[in-house]
């Protein structure tokens, strides 16, 4: 983030979007939540474009420093023990997702139903994408995968379905456990 103050705008917004969802979220909501002067959320974001644009932003900025660690496990990893950790570094992401990043998991739903409808946020969105999808696919290499893109694209899905699931479906929110079980079965499916 350029300032503390951008940083607390960003993360006012992320609040916003996961207690009161995207009708919730305006200027004059961050200024009174988080404290701050009437005027200085639109000072800093002047259109409501720019304000999802920081919140986006602030929620990248987030996920790399808390997924960085875990992402990093593979590189430590021999061929015998890759697929185990294949499976724990999935289990752990959701996990943390489902439980400790709630708030953020929601935030981010409501930012991606609104880039399919904007597309300056699409694009920003598309391109934070990348950065988590791109050591999927590494890992998916490391480990044996004769199509890593694909089933790259396959996990992904997977979790994004896990959490959608556990967090707006019908489903009951799923232990460490049952996540490091669902992973495992999915990976070796895919590299039998």
């Amino acid at each position: 983030m350029k300032s503390k103050r951008a940083e607390i705008i960003a993360e006012t917004a992320i609040t916003l979007l996961a207690e009161r969802g995207m009708r919730g979220l305006t200027h004059r909501a961050v200024d009174e939540v988080a404290g701050l002067p009437p005027g200085s959320t639109s000072n800093l974001a002047r259109t409501r474009s720019a304000l999802l644009a920081l919140a986006l932003e602030r929620l990248t900025e987030l996920e790399v420093t808390i997924f960085g660690p875990i992402l990093d496990m593979a590189k430590d990893t021999s061929k015998t023990d890759a697929l185990d950790t294949a499976a724990e570094m999935t289990a752990r992401v959701l996990w943390v997702q489902l439980t400790v990043d709630r708030r953020r998991t929601i935030a981010r739903y409501e930012l991606a139903l609104e880039a399919t409808r904007r597309p300056e946020l699409r694009k920003i969105y598309d391109e934070v994408g990348v950065r988590f999808r791109d050591p999927t696919v590494a890992l998916l290499s490391a480990v044996g995968s004769p199509d890593p893109v694909r089933h790259g694209r396959q996990i992904v899905a997977f979790s994004e379905g896990v959490m959608f699931d556990a967090i707006v479906g019908a489903g009951a929110e799923p232990t460490l456990d049952d996540l490091r079980l669902g992973a495992r079965e999915l990976l070796r499916g895919m590299l039998a």
